[in-house]
């Protein structure tokens, strides 16, 4: 009998594990893939570090969360800094002055703002329909049609004017020179790769890979006094309320042998409608890497059906509504918590994850001591 039995070994589960274990309780693990980590999984190909499942840089503003996860890896100097590449023409990101500059060779911040409010002017007043009229009055014209809109319909698979304004509450500009995405003052990838992590995190853990919770569900509710859900909330319940929304994303991954260097930097934004992928990864450059060879990802945006990995929770107003149905089915059942990105329907970046996963850990754990 264990205390408790984790479904997911992503950074959730993973993180909830391991501090059940540090107190004493008994935990297994159940993971449908063949590999732990969830979306985190690094595969090594050639020496470089890949994320198999798209880009994760590690960003917190908490010191708490920072030195917790030090505590397993050593995180290099990484700063996350894409450009944006539209018709030829490359773009920083995020929106700033070096993007200024190359939209209209303005040079002061002065200047820069003189002609977006000029852009932006025609388009104040009506209260907006959509998401695209509502960036119109954000940002104007250039920046909107040459790094929003494409970039965005592709993400939502839908065009920019059937999606709701609310979706975009604010577009960042920054009126310095500055290429840093986030604001947050710690940030880096783990040297060595998420596995590391997720290792050490699930040390002298039970662990069964290729294993469907809900395959065996009779069988694996008896198992533990308490189940942690980190998997889509609407597939445990059988969808009977109906299918909560998702995006899903796929991948084109390629080595590429005797090039070493591919693009010049990790992640390039394709904005362009007709570019079929959102971004192109280079992976070693997370790591400064100086291998003679290189690998690339094309990512693609796509709707979540069968066989895909949801990543994205849509949250919008429907499925919100939908979410707190289930969240009350859930109340029905205090054997089980529900966390984690599809747990808890919430679009989380990974320090939120973290914090998430030791708040309701220490809670949990107070309840069976």
């Amino acid at each position: 009998m264990f205390d408790f039995l984790i479904v997911g070994s992503g950074l959730y589960g993973a993180v909830f594990a391991h501090e059940c274990r540090k107190k004493g309780f008994k935990c297994l693990v159940l993971e449908r893939r063949d590999h732990i980590g969830g979306n985190l999984y690094c595969k090594n190909v050639n020496d470089i570090e890949v994320h198999w499942y798209g880009a994760h840089i590690f960003h917190t503003s908490s010191p708490e969360i920072w030195d917790y996860m030090n505590q397993f890896a050593q995180f290099n100097r990484y700063t996350n800094s894409p450009m944006a590449f539209y018709k030829e023409n490359l773009y920083n990101l995020p929106f700033n002055m070096n993007t200024f500059y190359q939209l209209w060779g303005t040079k002061t911040p002065a200047e820069a703002r003189l002609k977006i409010e000029e852009q932006t002017a025609r388009h104040k007043g009506a209260l907006p329909a959509n998401l695209e009229e509502a960036a119109l009055q954000m940002v104007g014209e250039d920046i909107y049609f040459k790094l929003v809109k494409g970039y965005t319909e592709k993400q939502w698979g839908k065009k920019a004017t059937e999606i709701p304004a609310f979706i975009i509450k604010r577009i960042p500009l920054r009126f310095i020179f500055d290429n840093n995405y986030f604001n947050d003052p710690f940030q880096g990838i783990p040297k060595g790769g998420y596995n590391v992590i997720i290792e050490r995190l699930l040390e002298d853990i039970t662990v069964h890979l290729k294993t469907d919770f809900l395959e065996n569900r009779d069988h694996w509710m008896t198992v533990a006094r308490k189940i942690i859900f980190s998997g889509e909330i609407d597939r445990f319940f059988n969808y009977k309320l109906g299918k909560l929304e998702y995006r899903s994303l796929q991948f084109e991954h390629k080595l590429l042998t005797g090039t070493s260097n591919y693009q010049g930097n990790a992640v390039i934004n394709y904005t362009d409608a007709e570019v079929p992928y959102t971004r192109i990864i280079e992976h070693k450059h997370f790591d400064f890497g100086t291998q003679k060879d290189t690998f690339i990802s094309y990512e693609y945006s796509a709707d979540f059906k069968d066989g895909l990995e949801p990543y994205y929770p849509i949250n919008d107003e429907k499925n919100n509504t939908l979410y707190q149905r289930y969240k009350e089915e859930a109340k029905k059942l205090p054997q089980v918590h529900f966390g984690g990105r599809l747990g808890s329907y919430r679009y989380y970046n990974m320090d939120q994850v973290v914090a998430e996963a030791l708040k309701d850990s220490r809670s949990l754990l107070i309840s069976l001591t």
